[in-house]
């Protein structure tokens, strides 16, 4: 592997770590990570004074994230087709997890609204599942540069 090509994904890598701890920083400033948290996020709470989500708002909400996660993932699966983990069937696996967690993380706030409360625990589940997905691939990509 080229030294430019192994530069340019280290970069990647690094802008990929800081959008995960600033994501992490926002979901546990705005929502939290509790049950409650989630659904008194996106159904109101008039005790404490959260506004509910419209379908209209997590849509405006929904449609950059749809951008930034197929992009993040894309480019991280990637690059990691190039390694040697091209032809493993467990790289397919982890092509397909990545991307469901990421739906189901985007739109199970729409189920949460019209409600369908269980999905708050989904919500929870696919945030940290696909980010821990992004960790591992990234693990994988800096493991196979650092090899060569």
């Amino acid at each position: 592997m080229q030294k430019a090509y192994k530069l340019s994904i280290l970069y990647y890598l690094a802008f990929s770590l800081l959008l995960i701890v600033s994501a992490v920083m926002l979901f546990e400033h705005k929502i939290g990570f509790s049950f409650n948290g989630v659904v008194d996020y996106y159904v109101g709470n008039e005790d404490k004074f959260i506004p509910a989500k419209s379908l209209v708002g997590i849509l405006k909400i929904v449609l950059p994230h749809i951008f930034v996660f197929g992009l993040l993932a894309m480019v991280l699966l990637h690059f990691l087709v190039f390694t040697e983990h091209r032809y493993k069937k467990s790289t397919l696996v982890l092509i397909y997890l990545t991307f469901t967690t990421a739906l189901l993380e985007m739109f199970t706030p729409f189920l949460i609204v019209v409600g369908l409360e269980f999905f708050a625990y989904i919500k929870l589940f696919s945030f940290f599942i696909f980010l821990a997905l992004i960790l591992y691939v990234s693990w994988l990509l800096l493991r196979s540069i650092i090899k060569e």
